[in-house]
């Protein structure tokens, strides 16, 4: 974070013979913290001052304390609508302004740490608006018996899940889904390298990206970047995939409508299906895609 803004205004002032004490630093009337002047003071000759580096490193650490990341709104499992919940962060401004009345002024010793609220890009009102029209949907198989590649394939699919796409914005699979990794569970399976069957982390996901390059382009989306294997998969018709790698290919599509859309996939037994949905006022141009073994 940049706190460069604050290095003027400290370096102006000085403190003069105020006696040191702490200040508790509350959030939700719970102590989180406590501080001293001379925490942040460092001595010139005959001036004590505040060192503008240590304040820097102070308000990083607080503001990581007391960070809450928001929640959009998410459709679970039974098609109920969860709430959004509404994050927080440090508002720097307002806990300077008391900062500085307990340096300078011997304030306060003790007061609730000022946040600002940040709110979820995907409340409820929207998420109940843009799941009414379905725009497009598209089913695969797979080996459930094989549990690495269907593992792979099921975290994919909730990283996936109640994406919302707003109009004008481009989606990202790589960016969305994340680096397949074994901290996040992914498990080595089968893939294409080079044209010859292989084994690394993570494989069976292609067919993930490949299902939903054919749901969006069944709902009329725009794809901006698409690549196939090099060699025939089986679960989906010839020339109807998109390849994907962390380090490499990536499948992006453009929302050129005017109405947000909503991305639902899931898994059930050996099928994966993923839809699009949308607000009934949408106007969209669907496209006939052709399905596996039609």
């Amino acid at each position: 974070m940049n706190f460069s803004w604050i290095l003027p205004i400290l370096l102006i002032f000085q403190q003069v013979h105020i006696p040191d004490s702490s200040l508790y630093l509350t959030k939700d009337g719970q102590t989180i913290s406590m501080i001293n002047r001379s925490d942040f003071s460092t001595v010139l000759p005959g001036l004590p001052i505040i060192d503008p580096e240590k304040v820097n490193q102070f308000l990083g650490k607080l503001d990581k304390q007391v960070y809450k990341e928001p929640q959009n709104a998410v459709i679970d499992k039974q098609g109920n609508i969860l709430t959004e919940q509404v994050g927080y962060e440090l508002y720097q401004k307002a806990f300077m302004e008391q900062f500085y009345s307990y340096y300078f002024n011997n304030g306060p010793a003790k007061f609730e740490i000022p946040l600002i609220a940040i709110y979820p890009r995907v409340d409820s009102e929207l998420l109940a608006d843009i799941r009414s029209e379905r725009i497009g949907r598209y089913v695969t198989t797979f080996n459930v018996r094989n549990k690495t590649r269907a593992n792979n394939i099921k975290i994919a699919v909730n990283a996936l899940n109640n994406t919302v796409v707003f109009p004008g914005e481009t989606f990202s699979f790589n960016r969305v889904v994340g680096k397949r990794t074994v901290e996040k569970g992914y498990l080595r399976a089968p893939v294409i390298i080079r044209g010859e069957l292989s084994e690394d982390i993570g494989g069976g996901i292609c067919q993930v990206s490949s299902t939903l390059f054919n749901a969006v382009d069944n709902a009329g989306l725009q794809i901006v970047q698409r690549f196939s294997h090099s060699r025939e998969v089986p679960y989906i018709p010839h020339g109807r995939d998109a390849t994907v790698s962390w380090y490499g290919p990536d499948f992006v599509f453009k929302n050129k409508y005017n109405q947000p859309i909503l991305i639902q996939a899931k898994t059930l037994g050996g099928n994966l299906i993923i839809k699009v949905f949308s607000s009934e006022v949408i106007n969209y141009r669907p496209r006939k895609v052709p399905f596996p073994n039609s």
